[in-house]
């Protein structure tokens, strides 16, 4: 008899054991099940991130080429809209005349009964010429220098990687371009009879100043191309990650358009004495003006004109830059997330 009560209170021992065991699994099986809403949560809004901040299931040869497209696109866009008051703005940055907005419209109306509607975009091909590559380059320099400085969009813990990333994308740019940029300036404040098309100013250059003369202005460009990019890619970045962390949605055309004008204004205060400085350096030879070096530039502009003639003709560059960079930042964007998709689907079938 007690050998059998020690065999049924084994037995029942046996039981409970089980009972426990079959309770710890149907519990943790049902944390795992209402864990799992919250951890596919977690996986859409990192998906969406990296749908944001560009990390699409593509390889970096398509990457370099999809930038470089919409970025060729998104330059010559920009810089059409905005022709007639670049070429304002160059005429107030070369000379000694006070600038306003009445001085400004009384420009172009007297440009438009000398030469023509079409004079307010005269330079505008060798713009083309120059602005396809240069915007090419800068958006595709700036994606590559963020892989190489290891900025991760909304997950980058450095500023100043993003900072140095645009700065570095504006020099990469600039050194490869500059050449075309000196000639569209020439050309915008000429008269058509001086400089007929951009093989006349290329050999003109070449013949009467010299090769070096392509890169007059070339050290006071990129003093400043070093604070406008970084600020604007910066800035722009900055914003969209932003929007992106606090929204989980990826920005509109309209939303990039907004944080490109933001940027633009941002990025062209914070370079425009030194463009005052290498366009009258770039143009130095055809106005009967000495301004050869960044020092004695800044001298003689300080001498005669006084503080302020270093920020002539900002307002409009707060009216066109952030237009300019608004339009460029927005159809990049648009343009280069558009071919993305469309590889990506076609690698999904």
């Amino acid at each position: 008899m007690s050998g059998h009560a020690a065999r049924s209170g084994e037995g029942g021992q046996a039981v409970l054991e089980r009972i426990q065991v079959a309770g710890k699994h149907v519990s943790s099986t049902l944390l795992t099940k209402s864990n799992t809403p919250m951890e596919r949560e977690d996986v859409d809004v990192t998906v969406k991130q990296k749908k944001c901040t560009g990390k699409e299931n593509i390889s970096n040869t398509q990457r370099v080429w999809t930038s470089l497209v919409s970025g060729a696109i998104a330059g010559a866009l920009a810089k059409t809209t905005i022709a007639p008051l670049d070429r304002t703005k160059i005429n107030f940055q070369i000379s000694k005349q006070p600038y306003s907005a009445r001085a400004a419209v009384d420009f172009i109306i007297k440009a438009m009964h000398t030469e023509g509607l079409l004079s307010l975009w005269r330079g505008n091909s060798a713009t083309m010429i120059r602005i396809i590559p240069y915007s090419a380059v800068q958006f595709t320099a700036h994606e590559q220098w963020k892989r190489i400085l290891n900025v991760n969009g909304s997950e980058s813990k450095k500023p100043w990687a993003s900072f140095l990333a645009g700065s570095l994308a504006g020099v990469t740019s600039q050194t490869m371009t500059y050449p075309l940029d000196l000639m569209r300036a020439r050309m915008a404040v000429t008269l058509k009879a001086e400089y007929k098309t951009l093989r006349q100013v290329f050999w003109r250059i070449y013949k009467d100043e010299g090769i070096l003369a392509y890169y007059r202005g070339f050290t006071a460009t990129l003093l400043g191309v070093i604070p406008y990019a970084g600020c604007s890619f910066f800035t722009y970045d900055m914003l969209r990650n932003f929007l992106t962390v606090h929204t989980v949605t990826i920005p509109g055309f309209s939303t990039s358009l907004i944080c490109g004008g933001i940027a633009g204004m941002v990025g062209q205060t914070s370079s425009y004495p030194l463009d005052i400085v290498r366009r009258r350096m770039q143009t130095s030879a055809i106005k009967g003006q000495h301004y050869h070096t960044i020092t004695s530039t800044i001298v003689k502009i300080y001498t005669e004109e006084g503080i302020m003639a270093f920020y002539k003709g900002l307002s409009m560059n707060w009216v066109k830059g952030p237009i300019a960079v608004g339009i460029s930042f927005a159809t990049h964007d648009t343009i280069r997330d558009t071919l993305r998709k469309i590889i990506s689907e076609d690698k999904e079938t």
